[in-house]
């Protein structure tokens, strides 16, 4: 298994796993915010369950957990960019945009500003073609999103927001790309949401809890979402991704993530949340 994770065939492999999942992620998202449930309180759970779960299966695999008192701070930062700005902009951006699809666009442009971090940070490699090829799927992705549902009142707004979230993107996978250097992408990753989830609490504590109502909050309908984004979406697609961030570095990894759109556009069709013409 694991040199089949090493191996070309597997790092696409789970590459494209890793963003099937992001994509789905944003129908979630939305469902949460169509009952009501604060933003805040759905992130930091969210972050303290894919924490747990990555605690639990490092420790029952015997993985060690102990980090260099060096790398205390890049930890820090990394789950400052995510889970903090990224989801909570993320989140708020989908909200506020009421559209998945224009939500998961916007996301998609991060390959823009990570190719130039992997090669400005790193000294990645990038062919023109490579740059072609990203201009190319954004102008497809154009098109899949022209006739996409209404939006909402606040549109700008929620723009702004998932361009935050885009730049906390790009900060994340040029801290996860220096931690992979020593240490496993499980690892990375339970770090990166246990400190996020604390780092969360004051925010869930305030605002999260306006309005709060237990018979909601506790309900299968709300606790169903929120497992499938906190075990699917960050606790396995996270670690899969800090593995493809790993072995293809910082630009080439962030070309798949312009693939999230597409799944949620046909995700969205299928659950008739959005609509497609012939064109898309």
């Amino acid at each position: 298994m694991g040199n089949f994770l090493k191996s070309k065939v597997g790092i696409y492999t789970v590459s494209v796993f890793s963003v099937l999942l992001w994509g789905l992620s944003y129908l979630w998202s939305d469902k949460l915010m169509l009952l009501g449930i604060n933003v805040e309180y759905a992130v930091c759970v969210r972050s303290f369950i894919a924490g747990l779960v990555l605690l639990a299966v490092s420790l029952l695999m015997g993985h060690s957990i102990k980090i260099h008192k060096k790398d205390i701070k890049l930890f820090i930062l990394l789950s400052v960019f995510e889970p903090l700005i990224y989801f909570t902009c993320e989140t708020y951006g989908i909200k506020l945009t009421e559209s998945p699809t224009y939500s998961a666009l916007i996301i998609a442009t991060a390959p823009i500003l990570s190719t130039i971090a992997g090669v400005t940070i790193f000294k990645e490699k990038v062919s023109w073609i490579n740059i072609i090829g990203i201009i190319i799927c954004l102008g497809g992705l154009s098109v899949v999103t022209r006739h996409a549902s209404g939006v909402g009142e606040y549109f700008v707004v929620g723009i702004i927001m998932l361009i935050v979230a885009v730049v906390a993107e790009v900060g994340y996978a040029v801290c996860t790309k220096k931690l992979s250097e020593s240490y496993r992408p499980q690892i990375i990753v339970m770090y990166q949401f246990l400190l996020g989830g604390v780092l969360l609490i004051p925010l869930m504590l305030t605002r999260g809890m306006e309005n709060f109502d237990a018979a909601l909050y506790f309900s299968w309908d709300v606790w169903e979402p929120i497992l499938c984004l906190a075990v699917l979406c960050s606790s396995l697609a996270f670690t899969l991704w800090a593995s493809t961030i790993k072995n293809l570095g910082v630009a080439k990894a962030s070309v798949f993530l312009a693939m999230i759109p597409v799944i949620t556009a046909i995700a969205g069709y299928i659950t008739g949340r959005e609509v497609l013409c012939f064109l898309q």
